[in-house]
């Protein structure tokens, strides 16, 4: 898409060259072993054993010729995984080789543990009541036919100075799912700024030291993705914080159907075409 920039909108070299390098280690990112692009499979668990292996007899199947085809069993009950490993198997558990069944720990409880196996990992995951198992394969085809992002041209205008105002304790608000769940998260205040000619608000989460805005605009679905952006900004000083939009980015499952990506709340849904940030990204036709 060719988008004519106005004068006044032409970025500066040094600014230009700063957003060049954003966008290209995000790229890197994506393409990265482990990385959303070589995101291969979700299985939700069901009580009792779930087995994994290449073979279709598997409640998990591995990709072809990836693995053994009967590799092991993740065994699920009331909130508990447990894996065990056919005998044979070269399959490590964080780093280290395993013989004995396990408790797995996942990504709801901190730092999940990580399965590999050869050109594959694995991690338990919740989503509400449900627990599952995330794969990776750094062989996916998704990574092999990744042909790039795209993006609108660079607008030094959508790097906008927001008045950040801070709540007295954070407030939770809840945040809907791809799947249809919807679980508290902490913001700490809501950015303020003029777009357009009005005043606009976006209520961020708080992710680590950053801040995290789940945002919608007149673009979503025509230019960019239909389910809206992703945007990451630093935590407020003195008041103020910087949205910059030449930064915004998909959301995991704009590459992926494996990712269980938050949907922007009901606030965060604004009535302007935000012209920059990345494009909606275009699959490979098969």
């Amino acid at each position: 898409m060719a988008l004519a920039l106005a004068a006044s909108d032409s970025p500066d070299r040094a600014y230009r060259e700063e957003i060049r390098k954003w966008r290209a280690d995000y790229e890197a990112s994506l393409k990265q072993d482990d990385g959303w692009l070589t995101l291969a499979g979700l299985c939700w668990l069901k009580d009792g054993d779930n087995c994994f292996g290449t073979s279709l007899r598997n409640e998990m199947v591995l990709p072809e010729s990836s693995a053994p085809e009967d590799a092991g069993c993740f065994i699920f009950h009331d909130g508990k995984i447990r894996l065990r490993v056919n005998p044979g198997v070269p399959l490590l558990l964080n780093g280290a080789p395993i013989s004995a069944e396990v408790s797995l720990k996942p990504d709801s409880a901190g730092k999940p543990d990580r399965i590999t196996l050869g050109r594959l990992s694995m991690i338990a995951i919740q989503r509400g009541s449900r627990y599952g198992i995330r794969l990776w394969d750094n062989a996916s085809v998704v990574r092999r036919d990744f042909e790039g992002a795209r993006w609108f041209p660079v607008k030094e205008s959508y790097r906008i100075t927001a008045k950040f105002i801070s709540y007295p304790q954070p407030k939770m608000i809840p945040i809907l799912n791809v799947l249809g769940d919807t679980e508290p998260n902490p913001s700490p205040g809501y950015a303020e700024f003029a777009l357009d000619g009005k005043e606009r608000r976006l209520e961020p989460l708080l992710e680590g030291d950053h801040l995290f805005f789940l945002f919608k605009d007149a673009t979503s679905g025509k230019q960019t993705y239909p389910a809206g952006r992703f945007l990451y900004a630093g935590l407020p000083k003195d008041g103020k914080v910087i949205l910059d939009f030449n930064q915004a980015q998909n959301p995991p499952c704009a590459f992926t159907a494996y990712a269980t990506c938050p949907l922007p709340p009901r606030q965060n849904h604004l009535r302007v075409s935000i012209m920059a940030g990345e494009l909606t990204h275009e699959h490979p036709a098969k």
